[in-house]
Formats: structure tokens, sequence, C-alpha cells
């Protein structure tokens, strides 16, 4: 993974997608998967609309939670930005 711009991430990324899928549960559960598969271990499912044949899906995966130790903040403080 692109761990020098995931470190200029301010907090979190999305992805939003339509799966194929026969419920909305199942739908929940392979977009979590996806993410997970994508490499993130902090994720949410933010939104999700069954309708036909699946679901439009919006995953987001947290490179930073509120208050966590910003590696862009860091990157600043060192380059004399901060």
């Amino acid at each position: 993974m692109a761990q020098g711009v995931l470190s200029q991430v301010l907090d979190a990324l999305d992805l939003e997608t339509f799966l194929i899928c026969s419920s909305e549960d199942e739908g929940k559960e392979m977009a979590i998967r996806l993410m997970k598969t994508l490499g993130f271990q902090d994720v949410d499912l933010v939104f999700i609309q069954f309708a036909g044949p699946g679901a439009r899906v919006r995953a987001r995966a947290y490179i930073y939670r509120p208050g966590q130790d910003y590696a862009w903040v860091r990157n600043a403080d060192r380059e004399g930005k901060g």
C-alpha cells in the first residue's frame, strides 16, 4: 500500500461502489471484507442502499481517528511548517 501518500491523509479514506448481492446484510459484509482485502483494518460502513440487483455502499477506512498522533503533523514540524 502507498504508505507515503496515506500518511498525508487527514483522517479517513472513503470508497463508494455498487456491489451485486442478494441482501443488505450481504452487501454490508462484502463492503467490510473488500476494505480489509485492500489492507485496511479500522473500517466502517457509512452508507448502504439495497435496490434491485445489489447495494450502493460507502465504506470508510480510518487512517487516523480524532486525537491520534497524525503523521502529517510530525512531517510539518520536521519541515518547519508547524
